[in-house]
């Protein structure tokens, strides 16, 4: 066999015939190029094409509606609503305290209704 390996030749008398025109992506930019190199990438990939999640810890879950919060009462039109929302959220803590879930602690104590209210009047105003 000369320079030209026998995998070579197959690869250009392929090209020659045409069989690689039209492949899928054809004249598209390689996805992920110009990006960090990334160990997981085949399970982030797997995970999107799977459409799969990755459900929080509960103390994570109810640490990030703490923070949350404002944002979330800030379409409520009514104070009851508002009052209601934080008393659920503090039903979650309440729980969470009592009997913890797998995960971190949480490490929260129960929010201030009144003062999340008074926060929520004072966005309204502006």
């Amino acid at each position: 066999m000369s320079v030209e390996t026998w995998v070579d030749r197959q690869i250009r008398e392929a090209q020659e015939r045409g069989e690689f025109d039209n492949l899928p992506g054809a004249g598209k930019p390689i996805p992920g190029k110009g990006q960090p190199d990334d160990e997981l990438w085949w399970l982030k990939q797997y995970m999107a094409r799977e459409k799969l999640t990755m459900a929080l810890p509960t103390s994570l879950q109810i640490r990030k509606e703490v923070e949350d919060i404002l944002t979330r009462v800030a379409k409520e039109r009514r104070e009851p609503a508002v009052r209601r929302i934080v008393a659920e959220l503090n039903d979650r803590i309440r729980a969470e305290i009592r009997t913890p879930s797998a995960g971190p602690p949480l490490r929260l104590a129960p929010m201030d209704v009144d003062a999340v209210v008074e926060a929520w009047r004072e966005r309204r105003k502006q």
